[in-house]
């Protein structure tokens, strides 16, 4: 199985990179950019030197002088086959291309869900929540994001529209016994749209 390097281990930089090394990376230059660490002049710059790197090491050089949450990475099990805890973040990652989340799934307390040309779905109507307040922080760069969330959870819609739509929202009667949905992140010429929806029986 491939080992995933963290954005901060030197003892990896001499590997080759995968493609899995890469959408890595490209989600941490993402983060950076919704933060306000990089412009998105300086984002496209970095990210068109991303898909020319060929070791892990050259990666790092795109992020090293980037704020990097560490009790959050933005890449989660950056070794193989290190089980999933409770704080432990989902990355959802569509490059051109589109990334689903449907069914019976678990919602994580945090997810980052990153849309580079390309979308990503969430739909929450039969999810379970691993906690009673979760957090959905959205990069979508022309591209897009579409959660749908069950009848009676609140949601709190916290992002950011530039050039783009952040249009989250959940139902107009709470249940208060229901999980909280927030919503962060930032729409940048893309859209992240959130409605409610009755489970389906």
């Amino acid at each position: 199985m491939e080992n995933r390097p963290s954005p901060r281990d030197p003892q990896l930089s001499h590997l080759r990179a995968s493609d899995s090394n890469r959408e890595q990376f490209a989600a941490v230059l993402g983060e950076a950019m919704s933060t306000g660490q990089l412009s998105h002049e300086e984002y496209s710059e970095r990210l068109d030197k991303l898909y020319q790197a060929k070791t892990v090491g050259e990666l790092q050089l795109l992020t090293h002088d980037l704020q990097i949450d560490q009790r959050h990475p933005v890449t989660p099990n950056l070794v193989s086959g290190a089980p999933a805890t409770e704080s432990s973040p989902e990355n959802v990652i569509a490059v051109f291309g589109g990334s689903e989340r449907k069914g019976r799934w678990r919602v994580r307390r945090r997810t980052a869900a990153f849309a580079l040309f390309g979308g990503v779905r969430f739909d929450m109507t039969n999810a379970e929540f691993e906690a009673r307040e979760v957090e959905i922080r959205v990069t979508a760069i022309f591209g897009g994001a579409e959660i749908i969330v069950p009848e009676g959870m609140e949601v709190r819609s916290e992002g950011v529209g530039i050039f783009g739509g952040f249009d989250v929202h959940g139902s107009a009667d709470v249940d208060p016994s229901a999980p909280v949905l927030v919503v962060k992140g930032l729409a940048l010429f893309g859209g992240v749209t959130g409605k409610p929806q009755r489970p389906k029986r």
